[in-house]
């Protein structure tokens, strides 16, 4: 990993269409409580703020979405259906309230504690989905509002991916589930679903 470049903050900063894309084939690493754990990201969502009814702060700032207002860069960490966590990454400029979910990963570094963390053997199982990567990553509440770099870093991709992301309408939500904000590789096996 040394020679790969790690994403600064600034990454974030750009339009979150733009950044749930460039995110694909980053190498996500996270320094757990039992090691390093991560992988490639192969699949993500944009959340579009005050414009977007599906995002947290479509209707304002609460103590849930608070880390959302605190401007790009950082972790944002929520807790759905009150039993699983979703890994999200603050976006764009302070006054925009967006996030970037990170649905799946490609598992690369530490798999064997992904797979005791997750009690599966099957690497497609590991990550494919937003609530089964936080569980395989042991992500919890206590990386929300971090910054990136601090527990979780991102490496850039390699190669270009232009004409492989597909783009698609969100999972799981029932406001603007017609808008085309999921991304993910295209023929990639470790998606949570085409």
């Amino acid at each position: 990993m040394a020679q790969e470049k790690e994403i600064t903050r600034n990454f974030f900063t750009n339009d979150t269409k733009t950044v749930a894309k460039d995110l694909l084939g980053c190498l996500l690493i996270y320094n757990s409580s039992k090691g390093l754990v991560g992988g490639y990201i192969v699949e993500t969502e944009a959340y579009l703020g005050h414009n977007d009814p599906a995002c947290h702060s479509c209707r304002g700032r609460t103590k849930r979405n608070e880390v959302m207002f605190l401007g790009p860069g950082l972790v944002y960490v929520y807790l759905i259906y009150g039993l699983y966590y979703c890994l999200n990454f603050t976006t764009d400029l302070k006054d925009k309230p967006e996030a970037v979910l990170i649905r799946a990963l490609e598992p690369v570094t530490g798999i064997e504690i992904m797979q005791h963390n997750r009690n599966r053997m099957e690497l497609k199982e590991l990550c494919s989905g937003p609530g089964k990567l936080a569980q395989a990553l042991g992500i919890d509440m206590e990386l929300n509002g971090t910054r990136i770099g601090d527990k979780i870093t991102i490496y850039m991709r390699t190669n270009e991916l232009k004409n492989h992301i597909v783009a698609t309408t969100r999972i799981g939500i029932s406001q603007a589930a017609d808008l085309p904000l999921r991304f993910y590789i295209r023929n990639n096996q470790f998606i949570s679903k085409k």
